[in-house]
């Protein structure tokens, strides 16, 4: 059978770009050897948030006093929490199931490689291979836990991040190496279910793409609840002989060695690029990335790459935007190129980060003269009634134009208000623009017009 278009992947890259090419008219197959869904939502964004949520729950029923209310028994069920998260991504793989029978997408289950002459060849569970041909095909194979040299993973003791979402019993102690958007929510996760926890950053922040100020305040927040935070920092051995890891870690003042039950490598990922057929079919890749143009097209005609197999932000939104951008070249509509500095970024630790844009040091560095506003959470009517006033807004304009150059928010629920400032900066709104656009109070998003009042000396509740 001939196909318009076979998608490698069924990530939030693959599955998003088969569906849009469906719906442009095309005939389209998706070759997925696991669940539909891909990393993200089977072992990534949607389990890791519901374990977080149940999380957040305990920490609610620890500090129901706080709220006037008495719990008097309350205690961790960890296979079930566990469980919840497996039962939760479990069902959304079967929502894409429902999606390709809907769109009349066929999954074809198997291990997919490209080969020359515009063909896949997909090997199933049993070493059976079938050829495919297609007009177009598109590579989105996501990718996979990185591995230091230093700390080898035995996915018992010494674990990544797919073994940190089952592992059959909570450990007492955990060391996270790396301080990424997966290293702090599972550290978060973790701590506040009651394993001690210690975090450990090369960098001399935590989070450190993040704007300095948001690092700062979440190292405060997380050693209030109780980790252990280790910048300038690094892992240099794991010893796994005895019952528990011998972790030790080198520090400005030295070496210092830690014991803990389990360590969760969380040093970013790596692109899945080995032996999908690249170097058969000629598609050129540099630096574990496959090349390609502002259309996702290779070096080969009528080969595409899409999401963390190419240069970008390995998010998930940001692979189906490029899958969307990419079937829809190929179906002869003109679709705009990616602005790839107006993708935001979340972290759903608690307190959550989220941020778009340049830093205040970027800014800087770019010579821009800028106004910076900056709203504390202590300051909110809101925040102080939901009892989480940790965190702010900060928000950065180019003093000459108004131009919004960067967004940065650390606090509760931010991660569903970045959207306003990424709606914002793609229309081109100033910050006088934003302070004139009335905020509903008492809400946390009005702390975004009272940070930008704050940028132009207009502030009221500071």
């Amino acid at each position: 059978m001939k196909y318009d278009l076979i998608v490698i992947g069924s990530g939030p890259g693959g599955y998003v770009a088969a569906i849009r090419a469906s719906q442009l008219g095309l005939k389209v197959s998706v070759v997925e050897r696991d669940e539909l869904g891909g990393i993200c939502l089977n072992w990534g964004c949607i389990p890791t948030k519901a374990l977080l949520k149940s999380a957040q729950v305990f920490e609610y029923v620890e500090h129901a006093e706080d709220y006037g209310i008495k719990v008097d028994k309350h205690a961790v069920d960890f296979k079930s929490v566990v469980k919840r998260s497996r039962d939760v991504a479990g069902g959304m793989s079967k929502g894409i199931q429902f999606l390709f029978k809907k769109n009349k997408i066929d999954h074809i289950q198997g291990f997919g490689k490209v080969l020359p002459g515009k063909k896949v060849e997909v090997t199933d569970s049993k070493g059976k291979t079938t050829t495919y041909d297609a007009d177009n095909i598109m590579l989105a194979t996501g990718a996979r836990s990185r591995e230091l040299p230093s700390i080898k993973q035995d996915g018992k003791k010494v674990i990544g991040y797919r073994e940190a979402m089952v592992l059959p019993t909570q450990p007492k102690s955990m060391v996270v190496v790396g301080s990424g958007a997966i290293g702090s929510e599972f550290a978060y996760f973790y701590n506040a279910i009651g394993t001690e926890v210690t975090l450990v950053e090369y960098m001399p922040h935590i989070v450190p793409v993040e704007d300095e100020d948001v690092s700062k305040q979440l190292e405060r927040s997380f050693k209030k609840a109780g980790i252990k935070v280790m910048t300038n920092s690094s892992v240099e051995s794991v010893d796994t002989k005895g019952k528990q890891c011998k972790v030790t870690i080198k520090t400005k003042k030295g070496e210092e060695t830690i014991n803990a039950d389990i360590v969760l490598s969380a040093v970013g990922i790596v692109s899945n690029l080995e032996n999908i057929g690249l170097e058969e079919t000629g598609i050129i890749s540099d630096k574990g990335k496959i090349l390609v143009n502002d259309y996702y097209q290779t070096n080969i005609p009528n080969y595409y790459a899409i999401g963390d197999i190419v240069k970008g932000p390995a998010l998930a939104h940001v692979a189906s935007a490029e899958g969307i951008i990419c079937v829809e070249k190929i179906a002869g509509l003109n679709p705009e190129p990616l602005n790839y500095d107006n993708i935001p970024g979340c972290t759903y630790c608690s307190p959550e980060i989220a941020s778009v844009g340049m830093t205040e040091k970027q800014a800087k560095d770019a010579g821009y003269e800028i106004k910076v506003g900056k709203f504390p959470f202590s300051a909110s009517g809101k925040a102080s009634a939901g009892g989480t006033k940790d965190g702010f807004i900060k928000l950065i304009f180019d003093a000459k134009y108004g131009e919004w150059l960067g967004a940065h928010f650390i606090g509760a629920n931010v991660t569903e208000m970045i959207a306003e400032v990424v709606v914002a900066r793609n229309l081109e709104t100033t910050g006088h623009e934003i302070i004139k656009s009335v905020h509903p109070h008492p809400t946390m998003s009005e702390a975004i017009m009272e940070a930008a009042a704050a940028a132009y000396g207009e502030v009221i509740h500071m």
